[in-house]
């Protein structure tokens, strides 16, 4: 005996509307509620703007409804579905192809992170539930030929549907739509299928273009003959930290009281990112594209800053406590040092960043060729930042130890936020102190500069990865520290006085491949001198050597 009634194809498509349109969307009604004017005007418009979506939704169910295709599109829609509906619900992210670049290219600590009971709920309610009975409901497919007369009249429905809707409430819906693009970013699950069609198409550009050599005539100046001493220039790429809540970018909280302190340290205020998520900002700041032309699958298929250091000479080494370099550095020495198993920096298989820092010390002593020491950090990356410090550097009290922001005090989540700076703090404070100490020796400098900035609860969104423009500036503005050691002044001929007026200066990550160019003196037709952050201060620059 059947326990469910065999349905038609056009029964299934409709329910299925429906339940896309309630049951992963609760996160979207909330926000279309706070835009829209408040009365019957606004209650009207959010009705007029569900109708549309629901006949959209049903349009499109209605052109894959076969038999074989239709239920396994429907599951794929609803496992996706819950799980986009948990991030977006959890964090306030939006879902485009920069949201599945991060998560195609993220590694199993970053995803064991953001797991939970609540997420697997999520996922067995909102789509194993509703995908079992759907599997076990019979649906009645009538012969090709009546099936697809079916279809044409159901589509035309939906469409008259949708275009009196739109026609009746225009000057509204066409007022929402353009002031409002986050919208269709955060309708599901349309954005899960505009955002994998987006990502697999960057994708299949990126394989089809030809791997480009990049600044092929790069080499070092002239004025390399005249340093005394080798070189070690020290770059750290920071995760997730926010220029607002750096101690010596003037936060309220000493958050870097190491950094504070130590002398000859460059602070530069006013830089932003080139994306809001590791997997577009890394590759953007090495690639040698302005953010507003930069291309990602021109990037993954060039050379970019390493390979020209390379190329004129430098030692070029990557040494990474995260998840990659994201291409950056697939060409030069790649070190990884997030697995390693040190029982004081290292637990449940991850490590703290001082991991970054071990055998530098050997690494000076015996140097022998000019070199480019590139960090990436784990710095601050949530959800879980009570994990990125060791115990000893919790200074501000309580702190939220879950990966379910939303549910915690926003000071706790503050606070475990601010105590991932103050290790940060740490770690380049040490570096500096461990630079200066061979400075004797050595020419050695370090630059800092995170790749994108935090959320922590402001206008409900939580991490980072909302599309740029959209983003908040907590997303967009970061810190970037510069330290040079009295040798490498003098050998690279640097006006710190003159820099340290620059520390208001508009800059952003645009400034880090012309300004490291300069820096170490490397010549090339790409390099753009007035991109160069450091051109206007080095005198013999100026003096045309």
């Amino acid at each position: 005996m059947r326990t469910l009634k065999i349905l038609r194809t056009e029964w299934v498509t409709l329910l299925a509307s429906l339940y896309l349109l309630i049951g992963f969307n609760s996160l979207l009604w909330e926000h279309l509620e706070a835009v829209v004017p408040p009365g019957m005007v606004g209650l009207w418009l959010m009705l007029a703007f569900a109708v549309m979506m629901f006949f959209a939704f049903n349009l499109l169910l209605t052109l894959v409804a076969f038999r074989y295709v239709l239920k396994p599109v429907l599951v794929l829609l609803f496992m996706s579905g819950a799980a986009v509906a948990y991030f977006m619900n959890q964090y306030g992210v939006l879902i485009d192809a920069g949201m599945f670049r991060n998560v195609a290219e993220t590694n199993i600590s970053e995803v064991r992170d953001l797991l939970s009971l609540k997420f697997a709920l999520y996922i067995v309610l909102l789509g194993v539930l509703p995908s079992v009975v759907l599997y076990k409901a019979p649906i009645a497919y009538r012969r090709w030929h009546r099936e697809v007369f079916g279809k044409l009249l159901v589509s035309g429905a939906c469409a008259l549907a949708i275009g009196s809707v739109a026609l009746v409430n225009y000057q509204g819906l066409a007022s929402l739509f353009r002031n409002h693009h986050e919208l269709r970013l955060m309708l599901t699950p349309s954005n899960v299928v505009g955002a994998s069609f987006g990502y697999v198409s960057e994708r299949l550009g990126s394989a089809a273009r030809p791997f480009q050599q990049y600044g092929a005539d790069a080499h070092r100046d002239a004025a390399w003959q005249h340093h005394q001493r080798k070189s070690l220039t020290v770059l750290v790429v920071g995760e997730s930290a926010r220029a607002e809540n750096f101690g010596v970018l003037g936060y309220a909280r000493d958050t870097t009281p190491r950094l504070s302190k130590e002398q000859g340290l460059l602070a530069f205020a006013d830089v932003h990112s080139c994306g809001t998520e590791t997997a577009v900002s890394v590759p953007c700041m090495f690639s040698g594209m302005p953010r507003k032309d930069y291309d990602a699958s021109v990037a993954r298929n060039r050379e970019g800053l390493l390979d020209i250091l390379q190329r004129a000479g430098l030692s070029v080494q990557w040494r990474d406590n995260q998840s990659g370099c994201k291409g950056t550095c697939d060409r030069v020495q790649f070190v990884d040092v997030s697995n390693l198993q040190d029982p004081a920096l290292c637990a449940e298989g991850e490590c703290h960043d001082e991991i970054l820092l071990q055998g530098l010390a050997q690494l000076l002593d015996s140097l022998d060729q000019d070199t480019v020491l590139v960090l990436h950090q784990m710095g601050s990356h949530g959800p879980d930042y009570y994990k990125r410090y060791p115990a000893a550097y919790e200074r501000f009290t309580p702190v939220c130890r879950s990966n379910a922001l939303n549910q915690c005090d926003q000071q706790a989540i503050v606070n475990s936020y601010d105590n991932t700076l103050g290790y940060t703090d740490q770690v380049l404070a040490s570096l500096i102190d461990l630079l200066r100490s061979r400075q004797a020796k050595v020419d050695t400098a370090m630059l800092y500069l995170s790749d994108h900035g935090e959320s922590l609860g402001e206008y409900n969104l939580f991490l980072h990865g909302t599309p740029y423009m959209l983003a908040p500036e907590q997303q967009r503005h970061v810190p970037m520290l510069a330290w040079f050691s009295d040798s490498y002044r003098e050998d690279f001929g640097l006006d710190t006085e003159c820099l340290a007026r620059l520390r208001d200066a508009p800059l952003s990550q645009d400034n880090l491949f012309h300004s490291m160019l300069g820096l170490l003196q490397v010549r090339s037709e790409v390099y753009q001198q007035s991109l160069d952050l450091f051109a206007g201060c080095r005198p013999w620059l100026a003096a045309g050597r």
